[in-house]
């Protein structure tokens, strides 16, 4: 088995159409082939650049036909692409701007680290209304590493990693255009465009323009979806020297203004009297980054690698008559060597990297952490069935202090099966943005206090089995993180309303125990997949009194969650798919309507044909027109502790949808 270096690895997953995960079988091909094509698929994200197939820790890897399906389905950003990925749930964070974040196996979306290509272009700790800025246009894969991945990424991986893998020129000019219209006035344009430049240099760039429309679909004065307009590019460099050396370059801007709350001439509220007046909620965001990735060989079986990044982000916020103006700031630097033999790959590296928040009118709450790092991986293969690897990274925060994140897996594949088990410690810095701070601001927060580093301990075993045209895996899986950051509201003199919160460690642990079921089978041009999720995610009463111990389920948790997907394709002809998900009940916190959600379905269609260098699609969403202000109403009828006047979001919130356009593909 050979270390391929970054470039390589690039390549190669390039020109692999897989489905998805690690046992997903071209459609042309038998079940050697499949095995063949696993070994092709070079996972990078655990930084050894082995094939999927040999790799220890489990890796979902999406490409190909799955980006774009859903391309098609939602082209402006790419919710929906790792919402339908089993274990994988995006958590609506803010009902009045429509932002989102990540949550992997019932974890806190703040605890995945979103990467491209392994930069960290989009911040430490992803804002969560960055999820919904990012369009897949240029993705080749997505790779999803689930459970603590701090010894790999440092504290902002602590709940797993989402690496986003770009495409890259394949030597021939090649360019692709989508326009999508929605039936809640909505407008996608996409672009994008490659070239060899040379011999050994290619080039690349995508481009979005987006527009959604400010919608109240309950008629109460309250807009249901958010309105925004944005603007993205992004250009890459591709060199590959004849040594085998290589350089990429990529940089991204990105502008939007995005616009939630009341309508104009609209009001919301009863405090102090009937008529509180109107309560807009805004955002103006501006966003460049830029990375770069080096490497090379020093011998035959060493190789060095160096990367580096920048991310620069200011906000312009409206809470009603508060605002906000603050800027965010993310660095990397790191260099490691890496080696290999017949049985054996290690990695050695060292790291730097600042997180930097400044707020204009909020400067209390500004922060400052700059953590170097050493990490270190060992891969060994025992036999041709059995392997390991052991990684582990120290860091040095300034904030936090020294945090040792180790990680081990295992693998084992006797047969047709592959059996992997994986054990991980991690840790978070803590910073004021939890998701209702995200969502409504700083006014109300209160002055940060002994608040200390969140840790988690994660395992997992995971049990895969192929056979043919049949597949299927089963995971178990436990999380238990101590100190989750949490707010807790404030009185005021008379103790009578709360109109301030704090922000505060836990004292006892987040526990999350749940096993995931995937199903998949193919006939002919016919491929059905079906999946289960169980949660038992529950966390500590802060205790008082007779609560003292007592534990409660975390909330907007589902216990039961599951999918199915079948899809008819005939490649270069026509494409027709038909999805339904369902979501179960959860509990709620700070709903005076209902303590427990409701359980729904979502039901889609999706339709595509193609003709020569043209494919016509259109897509139906929430065919049941499942929406949460049909059950009660979204604006609270009293403003929050921590400022928000909505309820937290347990279902949909934009029933039926209908998205339809033309994708054109250009060159060869």
């Amino acid at each position: 088995m050979v270390f391929s270096p970054y470039a390589r690895a690039l390549q190669q997953v390039n020109d692999v159409d897989t489905h998805d995960a690690e046992q997903h079988e071209h459609e042309h091909e038998h079940e050697h082939e499949h095995k063949h094509t696993l070994e092709s698929i070079i996972v990078r994200a655990t930084r050894t650049g082995v094939a999927l197939s040999d790799e220890p820790v489990r890796v979902q890897v999406i490409v190909g036909e799955e980006i774009q399906e859903k391309a098609m389905m939602r082209p402006g950003n790419i919710s929906m692409l790792v919402a339908e990925t089993g274990g994988v749930r995006v958590q609506t964070t803010s009902p009045a701007l429509g932002s989102a974040n990540i949550r992997l196996q019932g974890l806190y979306g703040r605890y995945t680290q979103l990467l491209s290509d392994g930069l960290p272009l989009y911040g430490g700790q992803s804002a969560s209304i960055g999820l919904l800025q990012i369009p897949p246009t240029d993705l080749a894969s997505v790779e999803i590493i689930k459970g603590s991945a701090s010894s790999l990424y440092g504290g902002s991986a602590m709940g797993g990693v989402i690496n986003l893998i770009s495409r890259r020129p394949t030597g021939d000019n090649e360019a692709e255009l989508l326009v999508n219209l929605t039936s809640r006035d909505g407008q996608d344009l996409t672009a994008y465009a490659a070239t060899q430049i040379d011999k050994g240099i290619g080039a690349s760039i995508t481009a979005g323009l987006h527009h959604q429309a400010s919608v109240d679909l309950d008629k109460d004065g309250w807009i249901d979806l958010a309105g925004y307009e944005r603007v993205t590019a992004r250009p890459r460099l591709f060199i590959e020297t004849d040594n085998g050396s290589s350089v990429y370059f990529t940089a991204g801007v990105m502008q939007e203004s995005r616009r939630g709350g009341t309508l104009a001439g609209t009001t919301v509220g009863s405090v102090g009297s009937p008529d509180f007046g109107g309560f807009v909620q805004h955002q103006d965001s501006e966003r460049v980054d830029a990375g770069v990735i080096a490497e090379g060989s020093l011998y035959d079986s060493v190789n060095w690698h160096s990367r580096a990044s920048l991310m620069l982000q200011k906000h312009n916020k409206e809470f009603g008559n508060i605002f906000e103006d603050d800027r965010h700031e993310s660095y990397l630097i790191e260099s490691n060597l890496s080696g290999y033999s017949d049985r054996t790959r290690w990695v050695a590296g060292i790291a730097f990297q600042s997180e930097r928040f400044d707020s204009e009118q909020f400067s209390q709450f500004n922060y400052r952490f700059d953590t170097p790092g050493i990490f270190g991986e060992l891969e060994h293969e025992f036999s041709d069935i059995i392997s390991g690897s052991i990684s582990a990274r120290l860091d040095e925060h300034s904030e936090y202090g020294s945090q040792l994140s180790p990680r081990v897996s295992v693998l084992y594949r006797p047969s047709n099966f592959n059996i992997r088990a994986s054990y991980g410690r991690g840790f978070f810095a803590p910073t004021p943005f939890v998701e209702a701070i995200e969502a409504a601001g700083l006014s109300r927060l209160d002055s940060l206090n002994d608040i200390r580093e969140e840790k988690a301990t994660t395992a997992s075993v995971d049990i895969a089995y192929a056979h043919n045209s049949f597949e299927s895996s089963v995971t178990l899986f436990s999380s238990s993180v101590d100190g989750v950051t949490e707010l807790l509201p404030l009185s005021t003199q008379n103790n009578d309303t709360f109109d301030r919160v704090r922000l505060v460690n836990n004292p006892g642990e987040s526990r999350i125990y749940g096993s995931e079921l995937l199903l998949r089978y193919k006939y002919e041009a016919l491929k059905l997949t079906a999946s289960y999720l169980y949660l038992d995610a529950t966390e500590s009463i802060a205790p008082t009194g007779s609560n003292q111990g007592t534990r409660q389920r975390i909330a907007l948790t589902p216990e039961h969650s599951a999918g199915f997907v079948a899809m008819w394709e005939e490649h270069g002809k026509f494409r027709l798919g038909f999805e339904a998900y369902y979501t179960g009940k959860q509990r709620l916190d700070n709903n005076p309507f209902r303590d427990e959600s409701k359980s729904y379905w979502h039901l889609g269609l999706l339709g595509e044909i193609t003709k020569g260098r043209v494919s016509y699609f259109i897509n139906f969403e929430n065919l049941l027109n499942i929406r949460q202000t049909k059950e009660d109403s979204l604006v609270l009828p009293n403003r929050a502790a921590d400022g928000q006047w909505t309820t937290d979001i347990w279902s949909r919130n934009d029933g039926f949808v209908v998205n339809g356009g033309i994708r054109v593909n250009f060159g060869h």
